[in-house]
């Protein structure tokens, strides 16, 4: 490790107040199997990957986030009990390639996982509690706090009368780098404009099994040697096609369900000003987003209960963490005068990641994650 002693020992004295707090401190592994990585983690933490392989062939990687690693030793040591309530906190190194000239790719990361909790909404607001202690272990008192809710968007999407294909795509594109809102004006005219020579070959799979579909057009890539385009893999080429097929070559996204989708990434402001605006456009479009919208509401009121100033909280719609695991509440905290660049602390829910890593049941689990350097480098700055 590289990391300097003195960076170390600061972030040690956070961890042993997440420590305090209740959390187990635990070690994960530092090479990490990538297929877990590769499939969950989303495209932006995928391109900056350490990738290799063992003499078997195995493909491994440098950790580059630690969430998914505390998830699979829980689940290990858990078997059976999995679901049961556990809350673990770490300090280590992660990897990432950021590009020639950006460092040695090696970062210091502390942070959270809590598994198991029921008690959704007061879950969510610990978590984002603890990432404002962290930030003012590093005397930065009042940062930016940018929140936002994946399960709301999940909520409106099921809502809509849409095609199956069509709200699994939207609910897919939330989770991009693209935002949603731009995304959907390629989405509504992609049937329209779709390539011809492409026409036959969907049709064929409209009419075909999903999983048929999915195996034909994987074996058809693999004969033809073809093993990724464009940093895509064949699994995710042939869902492509197979999804187009579903949602129809010259199909569009219905207009007026454009509008109610547009409506809802347009809302932001406060938690208290955005559930109302939640509440008007869900009475104004006739549908049903109360549980998701009460739980949003409970959320407020544990934060307020726990002293958090919600009126310095910004919601907006439209905010995801470009992370394709995250299911519920997704929050950043950044420094207010611009001196860092990127979050500071980040996080948010992720309700159905143990059961994608292979538990027998859903796994409630919320965390967060500290950029030590970011925090430390504005206290070597000098604070106001």
């Amino acid at each position: 490790m590289t990391i300097d002693p003195d960076l170390y020992s600061q972030a040690d004295l956070l961890v042993g107040a997440f420590e305090r707090a209740g959390y187990i401190r635990v070690s994960p592994a530092m090479l990490q199997p990538a297929e877990p990585f590769l499939d969950l983690a989303g495209e932006d933490m995928r391109r900056h990957m350490y990738v290799l392989s063992d003499s078997a062939g195995n493909e491994l990687c440098l950790r580059p986030d630690l969430t998914i690693p505390v998830a699979r030793d829980h689940l290990a040591s858990a078997a059976s009990g999995a679901a049961r309530p556990a809350r673990f906190c770490y300090l280590g190194a992660v990897f990432r390639d950021h590009g020639s000239g950006a460092g040695s790719g090696e970062f210091l990361q502390a942070g959270i996982e809590s598994f198991g909790r029921t008690d959704t909404a007061a879950a969510d607001a610990e978590a984002l509690s603890l990432g404002l202690e962290a930030t003012a272990h590093y005397g930065v008192n009042d940062p930016e706090i940018l929140t936002g809710d994946v399960s709301l968007f999940s909520a409106l999407i099921a809502a809509l009368e849409l095609a199956p294909a069509w709200k699994r795509r939207l609910a897919k594109d939330f989770n991009r780098k693209v935002t949603l809102a731009e995304d959907l004006e390629r989405l509504a005219l992609a049937g329209a404009n779709g390539r011809s020579e492409h026409r036959g070959v969907l049709a064929a799979l409209a009419d075909a099994n999903p999983k048929a579909a999915h195996a034909l057009v994987t074996d058809l890539l693999s004969i033809a040697g073809i093993s990724a385009v464009g940093g895509r893999t064949i699994g995710e080429i042939a869902d492509r096609f197979v999804e187009q097929a579903e949602l129809g070559v010259s199909s569009a996204l219905p207009g007026e369900m454009r509008k109610v989708i547009e409506r809802f990434l347009g809302i932001a402001g406060t938690p208290d000003d955005a559930a109302a605006a939640l509440r008007a456009l869900a009475e104004d479009a006739g549908l049903s987003l109360d549980p998701a919208l009460d739980l949003f509401e409970s959320r407020t009121g544990f934060l307020a209960a726990s002293g958090v100033d919600v009126a310095r909280i910004r919601f907006e719609t439209g905010f995801g963490r470009g992370v394709d695991y995250y299911t519920g509440f997704v929050f950043e905290l950044h420094d207010r005068a611009g001196r860092a660049e990127g979050q500071l602390v980040a996080g948010g829910r992720y309700d159905a990641l143990l059961s994608r890593l292979g538990s027998p049941r859903p796994v409630p689990a919320v965390g967060l994650a500290v950029w030590i350097e970011r925090l430390a480098a504005l206290t070597d700055a000098g604070l106001p």
